[in-house]
């Protein structure tokens, strides 16, 4: 009982402690860490930011804060004392020491005056003295006078707290630069040296005005002399950096920076050259390919680059190896610099897709928008660099310089970078972002403009006709944009890094335009056999406008053929050659190149539309009318004036009925399935990856990583990739359907023919005024309207050859034939014909007229098969191979008409499934010009399946409105 007791107490002192535990363990986990935010700029005059805690701390006695704002010194008069735990405390100076040393520890009586911060002040030319030789702390300051004569010849440093040698400028054994000598810089220039009248302005064309510059002002002199006297290499360089921040443009001024170069330039002609380059003067940067423009040619085009570069197998060479000597804005050498990253590209992007710049081959790009403020914090000064192409060669490395053109370069007024090569100016050193120039007032003050490089493009050109991958001198294309300040926080400028490949097309493009010219000039004699053939067929001689427009009908067909198969085998071309080559001989068109590709493509497009809507119109006007063979088999009777009379029974309108819609069915049948197409090809394409074989680099992996850069689409590779691969996948659903389908499943072709036998309804189409086809479908039994018994018991006498054949001659199978009419039976069609428009296109038996005018044209045309007219006979016969080949009629139907026999079923002309052909392009181009358009398959898919949708339905809807009025069969039975 004790025990339960002692167990209770504990459990209940137990509940405090844990509710206690539990309330502060949920405040832990709910507590949020926020601080307060504090910048140096935040604290107080006697505050100081503490770089531990992040805010602001208050300074102790008698201090303030330091210059920088992280951390504090004692006030004016009080030196520095550190006590017990390096604690420091401000003690006050005596009153015969009012001085503070210039380390802050001590205190000192001054020979003159104090500055502002308590210190002792020496004039000028004399240093501060507070020490003794051996460091003891002096009880008075000392001016000590540096000896400026000879030879001491030495200054006060820029500390002022010692004596060093002067410059070795100054002369008459004195560091005083005495008239008539000029100073500047810090040095001593004879006078009649140069002229002290420079121009310290750079030129801001796009914004239409100069700025006088405040570095230019304070070095531009000094340097082109230094340079010019005294061949200083650091002053060299300085003024050719100033030079190229002007962009090496040449005016009629010659005391400009760069016509203080060219000055100096010129005046070392006689001297030895650099490196063995005649442009390269003694002393001097490298800024200009010769003295005048028109060098471009002979630098870019003459000799190959060394080395040359391959895709694949054990000889794969594609990295390119840039090396940059890079200098400073005041002409020192800093270091060499390996060119990848963000030395040359302002763009900031991962390490990877950066080092994808470099490889021979994808064409990189890559743009941003870069905030001016940001400019002003990593580009305080502008950098300069000398770009080589590193050629290899082990210990004897070899580099090679890439020729730079500047677009904004000015020559006595003219933008010649911008006109012709014959008119180039080549130049070298190049810069990304210069703040420093555009300062007026000071070298402190806000610029009022900078310049950024908004466009570094390296170019490479393909030696023709190379197989080892060689290539010229690589360009680099600068273009700088002049970004004037107002407010930095909020201006944005845009820059774009861009690796270019080219090859000379010109060859490329005699050969398309001659392919063009040839097959065009074939095109047109196929249209004029086409136009001869269709004059023969309308039985017309006369050559009129309807002739010539059918002619430029005929041909827009058959030249859409040409631009397509020409466009398809040059993309076809570039895709196989391009990807699949192991040394580089051939490169992609750039987009600029490719604009008469594209246009190719739009006539192409342009034509076949023509052409397929030229079709569509002929297909749903075309004269059909279906013979019915069938006779009445008994009598009715019928009562009249109270006589009985028994008259033949009506025959069935429903087999009619019957064929009329099947026909209407198989109008828009086509040997592909068009949904099935537009899927596979998607699949393709964005599921198993072919579209990265458009990219513009030369792999040709399906998959690409996210990690890695993806390049920009070739509109040819695109092009020729996507139309491949719809003609490849239509071709193969062509074969299965015809090879296997029609074979083993059904051919609605031949079915439809049976039909008619089976129905004992014949077939005439007449495409033309007097040619057409004609499907024979009289059955051999005599008669179709029958029951399921007979029907059976018909059949099976016709598969056992109980009977005869179904062919329109005797002994013979053949049904189907296309036949050439003549003028007299075309004109007894007509004027039966137009007695049926009059009737009108209502339900048969609804007016006596229409059901008399329909019997007639079934009497009639029922009697020319039977041979029933001798002014309209006909004859039967094959047709030859070579009018088989042109598709035209050699004999001209004068007293009888033609009827050719017909194996291939040519009625299906006048079908979608006849002109597989022609839609099949008309698809491909539909998708492919969406697609470049739109740059998105997925869409060109889209829209192609709704062109496909809307056609078959304008197809079917007027070709059912077609079939009614020639007919005579009822829309409302065409289901």
């Amino acid at each position: 009982m004790a025990t339960v007791t002692l167990s209770l107490v504990v459990s209940k002192c137990k509940m405090p402690l844990l509710l206690f535990l539990l309330v502060h363990i949920d405040l832990l986990l709910c507590q949020q860490f926020i601080i307060p935010f504090k910048a140096p700029s935040d604290c107080g005059v006697e505050e100081f930011f503490d770089i531990s805690s992040l805010s602001c701390v208050k300074c102790g006695p008698k201090q303030r804060r330091s210059t920088t704002g992280l951390s504090c010194v004692c006030q004016t008069g009080y030196q520095t004392v550190i006590a017990d735990k390096l604690s420091v405390t401000c003690q006050q100076c005596p009153r015969n020491k009012p001085a503070v040393t210039k380390d802050g520890f001590g205190c000192i009586r001054c020979p003159g005056s104090l500055t502002d911060e308590g210190k002792c002040q020496c004039p000028q030319g004399t240093v501060l003295v507070e020490r003794d030789i051996n460091g003891n702390l002096l009880d008075e300051a000392r001016c000590e006078a540096c000896n400026g004569d000879s030879p001491a010849l030495t200054i006060p440093n820029r500390n002022g707290d010692r004596c060093e040698r002067c410059q070795a400028s100054f002369f008459n054994s004195s560091c005083v630069c005495k008239s008539p000598n000029v100073l500047a810089g810090g040095l001593c220039f004879p006078s009649g040296s140069l002229s002290t009248n420079v121009n310290p302005s750079v030129n801001y064309p796009q914004l239409k005005f100069s700025v006088q510059s405040a570095w230019f002002l304070e070095n531009l002199y000094s340097s082109s002399a230094a340079c010019l006297v005294f061949s200083n290499l650091t002053a060299c360089q300085a003024l050719g950096n100033m030079c190229v921040m002007n962009l090496h443009s040449f005016s009629g001024i010659s005391t400009d920076a760069c016509g203080l170069f060219n000055t100096i330039f010129r005046s070392r002609a006689a001297l030895s050259s650099t490196q063995d380059i005649s442009y390269w003067r003694v002393n001097l940067p490298w800024l200009y390919y010769g003295d005048e423009p028109g060098l471009a040619s002979r630098v870019l085009q003459t000799n190959p680059v060394p080395i040359g570069f391959s895709f694949r197998e054990r000889n794969k060479n594609t990295d390119i190896r840039l090396l940059a000597a890079v200098y400073n804005v005041r002409g020192e050498f800093l270091r060499w610099e390996p060119v990848g990253g963000s030395n040359l590209q302002l763009c900031p992007q991962p390490v990877t897709k950066q080092a994808a710049a470099f490889s021979f081959g994808i064409a990189y790009q890559e743009s941003c928008d870069l905030s001016v403020d940001k400019l002003f914090d990593t580009h305080p000064e502008p950098l300069f660099y000398d770009v080589f192409m590193d050629l290899g060669g082990g210990e004897n490395k070899k580099l090679l310089p890439l020729p730079t053109l500047v677009q904004n370069q000015q020559y006595n007024g003219r933008f010649i970078n911008q006109e012709s090569m014959k008119n180039w100016y080549l130049t070298r050193r190049m810069f990304l972002v210069d703040t420093l120039s555009g300062r007026e007032k000071s070298l402190t003050s806000t610029p009022k403009v900078i310049r950024v490089a908004s466009s570094v493009k390296i170019k490479f050109q393909l030696v023709p006709r190379t197989q080892e991958g060689q290539v010229y001198p690589p360009l680099m294309i600068v273009t700088y944009t002049d970004v004037p300040i107002n407010d930095s926080k909020t201006r944005t400028v845009s820059t774009t890094f861009t690796m270019e490949y080219e090859m000379d097309q010109n060859e490329a493009h005699v050969k398309t335009d001659t392919a063009l010219g040839v097959m065009g000039g074939v095109a047109v004699i196929y249209s004029l056999l086409k136009t001869v053939s269709w004059k023969r067929r309308i039985a017309s001689p006369l050559i009129d406008v309807k002739t010539t427009l059918k002619f430029l009908l005929f041909y827009a067909g058959d030249l859409a053929n040409v631009f397509f198969a020409v466009t398809v085998g040059t993309g076809l071309y570039w895709l196989i050659f391009y990807k699949a080559q192991q040394f580089v001989s051939v490169l992609l068109p750039l987009p600029a190149q490719e604009e008469q590709f594209v246009t190719y493509i739009g006539c192409a497009f342009a034509l076949k539309m023509i052409q397929f809507l030229h079709k569509l119109i002929l297909q749903v006007s075309v004269d059909i009318f279906f013979i019915d063979w069938e006779r009445p088999r008994s009598k009715t009777s019928r009562t009249v004036q109270g006589e009985s009379k028994r008259d033949p029974a009506p025959v069935s309108i429903w087999r009619t009925y019957f064929v009329a819609n099947e026909w209407n069915e198989i109008q828009t049948i086509r040997k592909i399935n068009p949904t099935f197409q537009i899927i596979a090809v998607l699949f393709f394409l964005e599921v198993l990856g072919f579209s990265n074989l458009a990219l513009r680099d030369p792999w040709s992996t399906l998959q690409r990583s996210s990690q890695d850069y993806i390049p920009s689409y070739s509109l040819t590779l695109r092009y020729g990739l996507a139309a491949t691969l719809w003609l490849c996948i239509g071709f193969l659903q062509v074969i299965c359907f015809t090879v296997i389908y029609e074979r083993f499943v059904e051919d609605k072709i031949r079915q439809f023919v049976d039909l008619c036998s089976v129905s004992n309804i014949s077939v005439l189409l007449l495409s033309h005024d007097c040619f057409g086809y004609y499907i024979h479908g009289r059955s051999v039994h005599g008669h179709a309207d029958t029951n399921m018994e007979e029907m059976k018991n018909n059949l099976k006498r016709e598969a056992e050859s109980l009977c005869g054949q179904r062919g329109l001659l005797p002994n013979t199978e053949i049904q189907t034939f296309q036949v050439s009419l003549t003028k007299c039976l075309r004109s007894q069609y007509d004027r039966i014909r137009d007695s049926l428009k009059r009737s009108g296109p209502s339900m048969i038996n609804t007016s006596e007229t229409q059901h008399k005018a329909y019997h007639t044209m079934n009497h009639f045309l029922g009697s020319v098969i039977d041979h029933a007219y001798s002014d309209m006979d006909y004859i039967v016969r094959d047709k030859l191979v070579f009018e088989r080949i042109i598709g035209m009629e050699f004999l001209e139907p004068t007293d009888k008409s033609i009827f050719y026999n017909d194996e291939d079923h040519s009625f299906r002309d006048v079908l979608f499934y006849g002109n597989e052909a022609t839609l099949l392009i008309f698809d491909t181009l539909f998708f492919c010009v969406v697609d470049l358009g739109s740059q998105s398959f997925v869409l060109a898919a889209v829209l192609t399946y709704a062109q496909q949708t809307i056609f078959r339905f304008i197809r079917n809807t007027l070709g059912r409105k077609n079939l009614g009025q020639k007919t005579l069969v009822d829309d409302r039975f065409l289901i």
